[in-house]
Protein backbone atom coordinates (compact mmCIF):
# COMPACT_ATOMS: atom_id res chain seq x y z
CA UNK A 1 0.00 0.00 0.00
CA UNK A 2 2.62 2.56 1.07
CA UNK A 3 5.05 1.63 -1.70
CA UNK A 4 2.52 1.82 -4.53
CA UNK A 5 2.51 4.84 -6.88
CA UNK A 6 0.52 7.84 -5.71
CA UNK A 7 -1.62 7.63 -8.83
CA UNK A 8 -2.96 4.27 -7.65
CA UNK A 9 -4.03 5.68 -4.28
CA UNK A 10 -5.46 8.77 -5.96
CA UNK A 11 -7.49 6.59 -8.32
CA UNK A 12 -9.08 4.71 -5.43
CA UNK A 13 -9.76 7.97 -3.61
CA UNK A 14 -11.51 9.43 -6.66
CA UNK A 15 -13.59 6.26 -6.99
CA UNK A 16 -14.75 6.61 -3.37
CA UNK A 17 -15.54 10.31 -3.86
CA UNK A 18 -17.49 9.62 -7.07
CA UNK A 19 -19.61 7.02 -5.29
CA UNK A 20 -20.10 9.44 -2.42
CA UNK A 21 -21.19 12.14 -4.88
CA UNK A 22 -23.61 9.76 -6.59
CA UNK A 23 -25.26 8.88 -3.27
CA UNK A 24 -25.35 12.55 -2.25
CA UNK A 25 -27.08 13.65 -5.48
CA UNK A 26 -29.50 10.73 -5.21
CA UNK A 27 -30.40 11.74 -1.66
CA UNK A 28 -30.80 15.38 -2.64
CA UNK A 29 -33.01 14.57 -5.63
CA UNK A 30 -34.93 11.71 -3.98
CA UNK A 31 -34.05 9.36 -6.81
CA UNK A 32 -36.08 6.19 -6.75
CA UNK A 33 -33.19 3.78 -6.28
CA UNK A 34 -32.03 5.50 -3.10
CA UNK A 35 -35.61 5.65 -1.85
CA UNK A 36 -35.87 1.91 -2.47
CA UNK A 37 -32.79 1.32 -0.36
CA UNK A 38 -33.81 3.62 2.48
CA UNK A 39 -37.60 3.18 2.61
CA UNK A 40 -39.02 0.25 0.69
CA UNK A 41 -38.42 -3.50 0.48
CA UNK A 42 -36.98 -4.56 3.85
CA UNK A 43 -37.04 -1.00 5.08
CA UNK A 44 -34.61 0.57 7.47
CA UNK A 45 -37.56 1.05 9.81
CA UNK A 46 -37.78 -2.73 10.13
CA UNK A 47 -34.05 -2.97 10.79
CA UNK A 48 -34.28 -0.67 13.80
CA UNK A 49 -34.51 -2.66 17.02
CA UNK A 50 -37.03 -2.46 19.83
CA UNK A 51 -35.29 -4.87 22.22
CA UNK A 52 -34.27 -2.72 25.20
CA UNK A 53 -31.35 -4.91 26.26
CA UNK A 54 -29.75 -4.93 22.83
CA UNK A 55 -30.47 -1.25 22.39
CA UNK A 56 -28.51 -0.63 25.56
CA UNK A 57 -25.47 -2.31 24.03
CA UNK A 58 -25.93 -0.34 20.81
CA UNK A 59 -26.07 2.90 22.79
CA UNK A 60 -22.75 2.01 24.42
CA UNK A 61 -21.19 1.58 20.96
CA UNK A 62 -22.71 4.93 19.98
CA UNK A 63 -21.11 6.67 22.96
CA UNK A 64 -17.72 4.96 22.52
CA UNK A 65 -17.42 6.15 18.92
CA UNK A 66 -18.98 9.58 19.34
CA UNK A 67 -17.02 12.79 18.85
CA UNK A 68 -15.48 12.78 22.34
CA UNK A 69 -14.40 9.15 22.10
CA UNK A 70 -12.89 9.51 18.63
CA UNK A 71 -11.02 12.63 19.75
CA UNK A 72 -9.54 10.74 22.70
CA UNK A 73 -8.50 7.78 20.50
CA UNK A 74 -6.93 10.12 17.96
CA UNK A 75 -4.94 12.01 20.60
CA UNK A 76 -3.72 8.82 22.28
CA UNK A 77 -2.66 7.26 18.98
CA UNK A 78 -0.90 10.40 17.81
CA UNK A 79 0.84 10.87 21.17
CA UNK A 80 2.07 7.27 21.14
CA UNK A 81 3.45 7.62 17.63
CA UNK A 82 5.11 10.92 18.49
CA UNK A 83 6.74 9.38 21.57
CA UNK A 84 8.07 6.52 19.43
CA UNK A 85 9.55 9.10 17.03
CA UNK A 86 7.07 8.32 14.24
CA UNK A 87 6.24 11.99 13.99
CA UNK A 88 5.09 12.08 10.39
CA UNK A 89 2.70 9.24 11.16
CA UNK A 90 1.38 11.20 14.16
CA UNK A 91 0.75 14.24 11.96
CA UNK A 92 -0.95 11.98 9.40
CA UNK A 93 -3.32 10.61 12.06
CA UNK A 94 -4.34 14.05 13.31
CA UNK A 95 -4.64 15.48 9.81
CA UNK A 96 -6.84 12.68 8.48
CA UNK A 97 -9.18 12.65 11.47
CA UNK A 98 -9.49 16.44 11.51
CA UNK A 99 -10.17 16.59 7.76
CA UNK A 100 -12.77 13.83 8.06
CA UNK A 101 -14.57 15.69 10.84
CA UNK A 102 -14.60 19.00 8.97
CA UNK A 103 -15.76 17.49 5.67
CA UNK A 104 -18.49 15.49 7.40
CA UNK A 105 -19.76 18.59 9.20
CA UNK A 106 -19.68 20.60 5.97
CA UNK A 107 -21.60 17.91 4.09
CA UNK A 108 -24.26 17.76 6.82
CA UNK A 109 -24.80 21.51 6.56
CA UNK A 110 -24.83 21.38 2.76
CA UNK A 111 -27.37 18.60 2.34
CA UNK A 112 -29.41 19.19 5.48
CA UNK A 113 -31.11 15.80 5.52
CA UNK A 114 -33.37 15.16 8.51
CA UNK A 115 -32.93 12.13 10.75
CA UNK A 116 -35.18 9.08 10.23
CA UNK A 117 -38.57 9.49 11.85
CA UNK A 118 -38.31 6.12 13.63
CA UNK A 119 -35.62 7.25 16.09
CA UNK A 120 -36.18 6.39 19.74
CA UNK A 121 -37.82 9.49 21.18
CA UNK A 122 -36.03 8.94 24.50
CA UNK A 123 -32.63 9.26 22.81
CA UNK A 124 -33.53 11.69 20.04
CA UNK A 125 -30.82 13.29 17.87
CA UNK A 126 -31.84 16.42 15.98
CA UNK A 127 -28.63 17.13 14.04
CA UNK A 128 -28.45 16.50 10.29
CA UNK A 129 -28.32 12.94 9.02
CA UNK A 130 -26.26 12.86 5.80
CA UNK A 131 -23.54 11.62 5.95
CA UNK A 132 -23.10 9.65 9.16
CA UNK A 133 -20.36 11.20 11.29
CA UNK A 134 -19.91 7.98 13.26
CA UNK A 135 -19.43 6.00 10.04
CA UNK A 136 -17.00 8.49 8.46
CA UNK A 137 -14.81 8.81 11.55
CA UNK A 138 -14.83 5.05 12.22
CA UNK A 139 -13.89 4.33 8.59
CA UNK A 140 -11.11 6.93 8.73
CA UNK A 141 -9.74 5.52 11.98
CA UNK A 142 -9.90 1.97 10.59
CA UNK A 143 -8.04 3.12 7.48
CA UNK A 144 -5.39 4.80 9.62
CA UNK A 145 -4.93 1.63 11.66
CA UNK A 146 -4.51 -0.42 8.47
CA UNK A 147 -1.90 2.06 7.20
CA UNK A 148 0.03 1.98 10.49
CA UNK A 149 -0.16 -1.81 10.71
CA UNK A 150 1.21 -2.18 7.18
CA UNK A 151 3.91 0.33 8.04
CA UNK A 152 5.03 -0.95 11.43
CA UNK A 153 4.03 -4.61 11.90
CA UNK A 154 6.26 -7.19 10.26
CA UNK A 155 4.40 -10.44 10.79
CA UNK A 156 1.79 -11.02 8.11
CA UNK A 157 -0.56 -12.95 10.40
CA UNK A 158 -0.58 -10.17 12.99
CA UNK A 159 -1.05 -7.53 10.27
CA UNK A 160 -4.06 -9.36 8.91
CA UNK A 161 -5.51 -9.84 12.39
CA UNK A 162 -5.18 -6.18 13.41
CA UNK A 163 -6.43 -4.90 10.06
CA UNK A 164 -9.40 -7.26 10.20
CA UNK A 165 -10.32 -6.14 13.71
CA UNK A 166 -10.15 -2.48 12.66
CA UNK A 167 -12.41 -3.05 9.65
CA UNK A 168 -14.89 -5.12 11.69
CA UNK A 169 -15.15 -2.34 14.27
CA UNK A 170 -15.92 0.17 11.52
CA UNK A 171 -18.61 -2.16 10.16
CA UNK A 172 -20.05 -2.61 13.66
CA UNK A 173 -20.29 1.17 14.11
CA UNK A 174 -22.03 1.49 10.74
CA UNK A 175 -24.58 -1.20 11.65
CA UNK A 176 -25.09 0.43 15.03
CA UNK A 177 -26.29 3.65 13.35
CA UNK A 178 -28.94 1.83 11.30
CA UNK A 179 -30.07 -0.51 14.07
CA UNK A 180 -30.59 2.45 16.41
CA UNK A 181 -32.59 4.26 13.73
CA UNK A 182 -30.11 7.16 13.78
CA UNK A 183 -29.37 7.02 10.05
CA UNK A 184 -30.62 5.76 6.74
CA UNK A 185 -28.41 3.08 5.15
CA UNK A 186 -27.32 5.59 2.50
CA UNK A 187 -26.05 7.93 5.26
CA UNK A 188 -23.82 5.19 6.62
CA UNK A 189 -22.45 4.05 3.26
CA UNK A 190 -21.72 7.63 2.26
CA UNK A 191 -19.95 8.29 5.56
CA UNK A 192 -17.77 5.20 5.15
CA UNK A 193 -16.87 6.24 1.59
CA UNK A 194 -15.97 9.74 2.75
CA UNK A 195 -13.74 8.51 5.58
CA UNK A 196 -11.98 6.04 3.29
CA UNK A 197 -11.43 8.70 0.64
CA UNK A 198 -9.86 11.09 3.15
CA UNK A 199 -7.36 8.38 4.23
CA UNK A 200 -6.40 7.71 0.60
CA UNK A 201 -6.07 11.39 -0.24
CA UNK A 202 -4.03 11.84 2.92
CA UNK A 203 -1.58 9.20 1.70
CA UNK A 204 -1.26 11.09 -1.59
CA UNK A 205 -0.74 14.49 0.01
CA UNK A 206 1.39 13.52 3.02
CA UNK A 207 3.28 10.25 3.46
CA UNK A 208 3.44 8.93 7.04
CA UNK A 209 6.78 7.27 6.25
CA UNK A 210 9.71 8.87 8.09
CA UNK A 211 12.27 10.93 6.22
CA UNK A 212 16.01 10.45 6.66
CA UNK A 213 17.25 11.33 10.13
CA UNK A 214 20.31 12.89 8.50
CA UNK A 215 18.46 15.59 6.50
CA UNK A 216 18.88 18.20 9.23
CA UNK A 217 22.42 17.18 10.16
CA UNK A 218 25.80 18.38 8.98
CA UNK A 219 27.64 15.99 6.62
CA UNK A 220 29.89 13.59 8.49
CA UNK A 221 33.64 13.96 7.96
CA UNK A 222 35.30 11.08 6.10
CA UNK A 223 38.70 9.92 7.27
CA UNK A 224 39.20 7.95 4.05
CA UNK A 225 37.67 8.37 0.59
CA UNK A 226 34.76 5.98 -0.03
CA UNK A 227 33.66 4.45 -3.30
CA UNK A 228 30.20 3.91 -1.79
CA UNK A 229 30.25 0.15 -2.37
CA UNK A 230 27.44 -1.45 -0.42
CA UNK A 231 26.81 -5.10 0.48
CA UNK A 232 23.76 -6.57 2.17
CA UNK A 233 23.80 -9.85 4.13
CA UNK A 234 20.20 -11.01 4.37
CA UNK A 235 18.61 -13.86 6.27
CA UNK A 236 15.74 -14.47 3.81
CA UNK A 237 13.44 -16.17 6.31
CA UNK A 238 13.38 -13.01 8.45
CA UNK A 239 11.61 -10.81 5.87
CA UNK A 240 8.16 -11.49 4.52
CA UNK A 241 8.92 -10.54 0.90
CA UNK A 242 12.56 -10.61 -0.16
CA UNK A 243 11.95 -8.77 -3.44
CA UNK A 244 10.06 -5.94 -1.74
CA UNK A 245 12.87 -5.65 0.81
CA UNK A 246 15.48 -5.52 -1.95
CA UNK A 247 13.53 -2.85 -3.83
CA UNK A 248 13.26 -0.74 -0.68
CA UNK A 249 16.99 -0.99 0.11
CA UNK A 250 18.02 -0.20 -3.48
CA UNK A 251 15.77 2.87 -3.65
CA UNK A 252 16.97 4.22 -0.30
CA UNK A 253 20.62 3.47 -1.11
CA UNK A 254 20.40 5.42 -4.38
CA UNK A 255 18.74 8.33 -2.59
CA UNK A 256 21.58 8.35 -0.03
CA UNK A 257 24.30 8.30 -2.70
CA UNK A 258 25.33 4.64 -2.48
CA UNK A 259 25.84 2.22 -5.35
CA UNK A 260 23.32 -0.57 -5.86
CA UNK A 261 24.20 -3.21 -3.28
CA UNK A 262 25.51 -6.70 -3.79
CA UNK A 263 23.33 -9.33 -2.11
CA UNK A 264 24.53 -12.19 0.07
CA UNK A 265 21.79 -14.50 1.41
CA UNK A 266 22.43 -16.71 4.42
CA UNK A 267 21.73 -20.43 4.36
CA UNK A 268 21.02 -23.07 7.01
CA UNK A 269 24.65 -24.16 6.67
CA UNK A 270 26.14 -20.65 6.85
CA UNK A 271 24.32 -18.10 8.97
CA UNK A 272 26.43 -15.09 7.97
CA UNK A 273 30.15 -15.78 8.31
CA UNK A 274 30.82 -16.74 4.70
CA UNK A 275 28.59 -14.00 3.33
CA UNK A 276 30.35 -11.35 5.40
CA UNK A 277 33.72 -12.64 4.21
CA UNK A 278 32.57 -12.40 0.57
CA UNK A 279 31.46 -8.82 1.08
CA UNK A 280 34.73 -7.91 2.80
CA UNK A 281 36.92 -9.49 0.11
CA UNK A 282 34.89 -7.74 -2.59
CA UNK A 283 35.81 -4.38 -1.05
CA UNK A 284 32.53 -3.26 0.50
CA UNK A 285 32.66 0.11 2.24
CA UNK A 286 29.58 -0.77 4.29
CA UNK A 287 27.91 -4.09 5.08
CA UNK A 288 24.26 -4.07 6.07
CA UNK A 289 23.01 -7.18 7.86
CA UNK A 290 19.31 -7.97 8.11
CA UNK A 291 18.37 -10.78 10.47
CA UNK A 292 18.08 -11.79 14.09
CA UNK A 293 20.72 -11.50 16.80
CA UNK A 294 22.33 -14.76 15.65
CA UNK A 295 22.87 -13.54 12.09
CA UNK A 296 24.09 -10.16 13.33
CA UNK A 297 26.53 -11.92 15.67
CA UNK A 298 28.09 -14.00 12.88
CA UNK A 299 28.47 -11.06 10.48
CA UNK A 300 29.83 -8.78 13.20
CA UNK A 301 32.44 -11.33 14.28
CA UNK A 302 33.67 -11.77 10.71
CA UNK A 303 33.98 -8.02 10.12
CA UNK A 304 35.46 -7.21 13.54
CA UNK A 305 38.85 -5.56 13.16
CA UNK A 306 38.46 -4.91 9.42
CA UNK A 307 37.36 -1.29 9.77
CA UNK A 308 34.25 -1.99 7.67
CA UNK A 309 31.19 -0.59 9.45
CA UNK A 310 28.14 -2.78 9.95
CA UNK A 311 24.60 -1.46 9.53
CA UNK A 312 22.00 -3.45 11.45
CA UNK A 313 18.45 -4.03 10.19
CA UNK A 314 16.81 -5.80 13.16
CA UNK A 315 14.45 -8.48 11.86
CA UNK A 316 14.48 -11.07 14.63
CA UNK A 317 12.48 -11.59 17.78
CA UNK A 318 14.83 -10.17 20.41
CA UNK A 319 16.91 -7.63 18.44
CA UNK A 320 18.77 -6.84 21.66
CA UNK A 321 21.87 -5.35 20.03
CA UNK A 322 19.76 -2.95 17.98
CA UNK A 323 17.67 -1.98 21.00
CA UNK A 324 20.75 -1.20 23.09
CA UNK A 325 22.24 0.90 20.26
CA UNK A 326 19.00 2.90 19.80
CA UNK A 327 18.58 1.52 16.30
CA UNK A 328 14.85 1.65 15.47
CA UNK A 329 13.01 -1.61 14.87
CA UNK A 330 11.03 -0.10 11.99
CA UNK A 331 12.80 -1.44 8.89
CA UNK A 332 12.83 1.74 6.81
CA UNK A 333 14.21 3.80 9.70
CA UNK A 334 16.87 1.15 10.39
CA UNK A 335 17.90 1.16 6.72
CA UNK A 336 18.21 4.95 6.90
CA UNK A 337 20.43 4.70 10.00
CA UNK A 338 22.63 2.12 8.26
CA UNK A 339 23.05 4.32 5.17
CA UNK A 340 23.37 7.75 6.76
CA UNK A 341 24.28 7.19 10.43
CA UNK A 342 27.62 7.60 12.15
CA UNK A 343 30.10 4.89 13.05
CA UNK A 344 30.58 3.82 16.66
CA UNK A 345 33.27 1.47 17.93
CA UNK A 346 31.78 -1.16 20.24
CA UNK A 347 33.15 -4.11 22.18
CA UNK A 348 32.76 -7.76 21.32
CA UNK A 349 33.40 -10.72 23.57
CA UNK A 350 35.53 -13.78 22.80
CA UNK A 351 34.23 -17.01 24.36
CA UNK A 352 35.76 -20.42 24.95
CA UNK A 353 34.36 -23.43 26.77
CA UNK A 354 33.94 -27.16 26.86
CA UNK A 355 32.02 -28.78 24.04
CA UNK A 356 28.55 -30.08 24.89
CA UNK A 357 27.98 -33.77 25.53
CA UNK A 358 25.67 -35.88 23.38
CA UNK A 359 22.39 -37.23 24.81
CA UNK A 360 24.24 -40.25 26.20
CA UNK A 361 26.66 -38.06 28.17
CA UNK A 362 29.66 -38.60 25.90
CA UNK A 363 31.74 -35.67 24.66
CA UNK A 364 31.19 -35.07 20.96
CA UNK A 365 34.73 -34.13 19.89
CA UNK A 366 38.10 -35.23 21.25
CA UNK A 367 41.59 -34.62 19.96
CA UNK A 368 44.12 -37.35 19.09
CA UNK A 369 45.05 -37.81 22.74
CA UNK A 370 41.45 -38.30 23.82
CA UNK A 371 41.28 -34.89 25.50
CA UNK A 372 37.91 -33.20 25.03
CA UNK A 373 38.17 -30.35 22.52
CA UNK A 374 37.03 -26.86 23.38
CA UNK A 375 34.94 -24.54 21.30
CA UNK A 376 35.72 -20.92 20.43
CA UNK A 377 33.00 -18.40 19.75
CA UNK A 378 31.94 -14.83 20.52
CA UNK A 379 28.96 -12.71 21.41
CA UNK A 380 27.87 -9.10 21.07
CA UNK A 381 25.02 -8.86 23.60
CA UNK A 382 25.14 -11.40 26.42
CA UNK A 383 25.88 -14.96 27.41
CA UNK A 384 24.08 -17.02 29.99
CA UNK A 385 24.07 -20.26 31.93
CA UNK A 386 21.03 -21.74 33.66
CA UNK A 387 17.48 -20.40 33.58
CA UNK A 388 17.90 -17.92 30.71
CA UNK A 389 19.61 -20.52 28.53
CA UNK A 390 16.88 -23.03 29.38
CA UNK A 391 14.36 -20.50 28.04
CA UNK A 392 16.20 -20.41 24.71
CA UNK A 393 16.33 -24.20 24.56
CA UNK A 394 12.64 -24.52 25.40
CA UNK A 395 11.26 -22.11 22.79
CA UNK A 396 8.90 -23.79 20.34
CA UNK A 397 9.98 -22.56 16.90
CA UNK A 398 6.53 -23.04 15.37
CA UNK A 399 4.94 -20.92 18.11
CA UNK A 400 7.76 -18.37 17.76
CA UNK A 401 6.99 -17.92 14.06
CA UNK A 402 3.34 -17.20 14.87
CA UNK A 403 3.50 -15.04 18.00
CA UNK A 404 7.12 -13.84 18.16
CA UNK A 405 8.44 -12.89 21.61
CA UNK A 406 5.42 -14.43 23.38
CA UNK A 407 7.04 -17.80 22.67
CA UNK A 408 9.84 -16.79 25.06
CA UNK A 409 7.29 -15.88 27.73
CA UNK A 410 5.72 -19.33 27.47
CA UNK A 411 9.13 -20.98 27.68
CA UNK A 412 10.08 -18.81 30.68
CA UNK A 413 6.95 -19.83 32.58
CA UNK A 414 7.91 -23.48 32.12
CA UNK A 415 11.51 -22.84 33.24
CA UNK A 416 10.97 -20.52 36.22
CA UNK A 417 12.09 -23.07 38.78
CA UNK A 418 15.18 -24.21 36.91
CA UNK A 419 17.33 -26.18 39.38
CA UNK A 420 19.86 -24.30 41.47
CA UNK A 421 23.38 -24.61 40.09
CA UNK A 422 26.58 -24.47 42.10
CA UNK A 423 29.12 -22.37 40.21
CA UNK A 424 32.59 -20.92 40.66
CA UNK A 425 33.43 -17.53 39.15
CA UNK A 426 36.75 -15.82 38.52
CA UNK A 427 36.95 -12.13 37.55
CA UNK A 428 40.09 -10.83 35.80
CA UNK A 429 42.08 -13.93 36.75
CA UNK A 430 41.43 -13.69 40.49
CA UNK A 431 40.74 -16.75 42.63
CA UNK A 432 37.45 -18.54 41.98
CA UNK A 433 34.58 -17.78 44.37
CA UNK A 434 31.71 -20.16 45.03
CA UNK A 435 28.04 -19.26 44.46
CA UNK A 436 24.58 -20.74 44.07
CA UNK A 437 22.32 -19.43 41.30
CA UNK A 438 19.42 -20.33 39.03
CA UNK A 439 20.90 -18.24 36.24
CA UNK A 440 24.12 -16.38 35.48
CA UNK A 441 24.13 -13.67 32.80
CA UNK A 442 27.27 -12.01 31.46
CA UNK A 443 26.40 -8.87 29.52
CA UNK A 444 28.02 -6.51 27.08
CA UNK A 445 24.82 -4.43 27.17
CA UNK A 446 22.40 -3.54 29.92
CA UNK A 447 18.83 -3.99 28.73
CA UNK A 448 16.72 -6.98 27.80
CA UNK A 449 13.42 -6.96 25.93
CA UNK A 450 10.76 -4.51 27.10
CA UNK A 451 13.59 -2.35 28.47
CA UNK A 452 14.28 -4.57 31.49
CA UNK A 453 17.49 -3.19 33.08
CA UNK A 454 19.08 -6.48 34.07
CA UNK A 455 22.58 -4.95 33.90
CA UNK A 456 21.91 -1.21 34.17
CA UNK A 457 25.58 -0.23 34.50
CA UNK A 458 26.73 -2.14 31.43
CA UNK A 459 27.97 -0.17 28.42
CA UNK A 460 28.81 -1.68 25.06
CA UNK A 461 31.97 0.38 24.62
CA UNK A 462 33.54 0.48 28.11
CA UNK A 463 35.82 -2.56 27.74
CA UNK A 464 34.12 -4.28 30.68
CA UNK A 465 31.75 -7.20 31.18
CA UNK A 466 28.94 -7.07 33.73
CA UNK A 467 27.84 -10.24 35.53
CA UNK A 468 24.60 -10.85 37.42
CA UNK A 469 23.67 -13.98 39.40
CA UNK A 470 20.00 -14.54 40.24
CA UNK A 471 19.01 -16.90 43.03
CA UNK A 472 15.29 -16.77 43.89
CA UNK A 473 14.83 -19.53 46.43
CA UNK A 474 11.12 -20.14 45.82
CA UNK A 475 8.64 -19.61 43.03
CA UNK A 476 7.18 -16.44 44.59
CA UNK A 477 10.69 -15.07 45.15
CA UNK A 478 10.73 -14.07 41.48
CA UNK A 479 8.31 -11.23 42.24
CA UNK A 480 10.48 -9.16 44.65
CA UNK A 481 13.49 -10.03 42.49
CA UNK A 482 11.78 -8.56 39.41
CA UNK A 483 10.86 -5.44 41.40
CA UNK A 484 14.48 -4.95 42.41
CA UNK A 485 15.66 -5.36 38.83
CA UNK A 486 13.10 -2.92 37.42
CA UNK A 487 13.88 -0.39 40.16
CA UNK A 488 17.62 -0.64 39.35
CA UNK A 489 18.48 -1.09 43.01
CA UNK A 490 22.22 -1.33 43.57
CA UNK A 491 22.07 -3.49 46.73
CA UNK A 492 23.50 -6.99 46.23
CA UNK A 493 23.03 -10.14 48.30
CA UNK A 494 22.53 -13.85 47.75
CA UNK A 495 19.40 -13.18 45.64
CA UNK A 496 21.04 -10.74 43.23
CA UNK A 497 24.81 -10.58 43.02
CA UNK A 498 26.76 -8.42 40.57
CA UNK A 499 30.38 -8.39 39.38
CA UNK A 500 32.40 -6.50 36.75
CA UNK A 501 35.62 -7.25 34.92
CA UNK A 502 37.37 -7.52 31.57
CA UNK A 503 37.54 -11.32 31.76
CA UNK A 504 35.01 -13.68 33.34
CA UNK A 505 35.37 -17.42 33.88
CA UNK A 506 32.50 -19.60 35.06
CA UNK A 507 32.64 -23.24 36.13
CA UNK A 508 29.46 -25.17 36.95
CA UNK A 509 29.31 -28.36 39.01
CA UNK A 510 27.05 -30.12 36.49
CA UNK A 511 26.22 -29.77 32.80
CA UNK A 512 24.12 -26.61 32.51
CA UNK A 513 22.28 -25.04 29.53
CA UNK A 514 24.25 -22.21 27.89
CA UNK A 515 23.40 -19.52 25.37
CA UNK A 516 25.19 -16.82 23.37
CA UNK A 517 23.08 -13.89 22.11
CA UNK A 518 19.94 -15.98 22.48
CA UNK A 519 21.27 -19.00 20.59
CA UNK A 520 21.58 -22.19 22.59
CA UNK A 521 25.06 -23.74 22.39
CA UNK A 522 24.21 -26.87 24.34
CA UNK A 523 24.84 -27.80 27.97
CA UNK A 524 28.30 -27.67 29.44
CA UNK A 525 30.26 -26.78 32.56
CA UNK A 526 32.52 -23.91 31.53
CA UNK A 527 32.48 -20.51 29.86
CA UNK A 528 35.52 -18.24 29.67
CA UNK A 529 34.89 -14.74 28.30
CA UNK A 530 37.16 -11.84 27.39
CA UNK A 531 35.96 -8.38 26.35
CA UNK A 532 37.79 -7.03 23.29
CA UNK A 533 37.50 -3.28 23.49
CA UNK A 534 36.33 -1.26 20.43
CA UNK A 535 36.60 -4.24 18.11
CA UNK A 536 33.70 -3.49 15.75
CA UNK A 537 32.34 -0.43 13.93
CA UNK A 538 28.53 -0.20 13.90
CA UNK A 539 26.28 2.40 12.29
CA UNK A 540 24.15 4.19 14.89
CA UNK A 541 21.87 7.25 14.82
CA UNK A 542 23.57 10.64 14.68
Amino acid sequence: MLDRPRTSRLGWALACLLLFGLIAVSVQQDWSWIVDVDHRGRSAREWALDDRGLRGALLVVEDLFATVGMTVYTCLLAAGLWAKNHRRAAVFVVGVMLATSLLTTGAKLLFGRARPEWQDLEELLDSKSFPSGHASSAAALAGIVVVLVVMLVRRGAIRRLLSGVAVLLAVAVALDRVLLGRHYPSDVVAGALLGTAVVLVGLVVYSPLPVSHALGSEPLPQALPSSKRLAVVLNPIKVEDVEVFKTTVIAMARAAGWRDPTWHLTTPEDSGTGQAEEASVAGADLVIVCGGDGTVREVAAELAGTGIPVGIIPAGTGNLLARNLDIPLYIRAAIDIALTGQDRAIDMVAVTGDRPADPHGEVVDEDADGVPERFESHFMVMAGMGFDAAIMEGVNEDIKKKVGWLAYVLSALKSLMFPVTRVEISIDGADYTKHRARTIVVGNVGYLQAGMPLLPDAAIDDGQLDVVLLYPRRFLSWIPLAVRVLAKRSRTDDTINRMTGRTVSIRASVDTPRQLDGDSIGPGRELHMECIHGRLLVRVPR
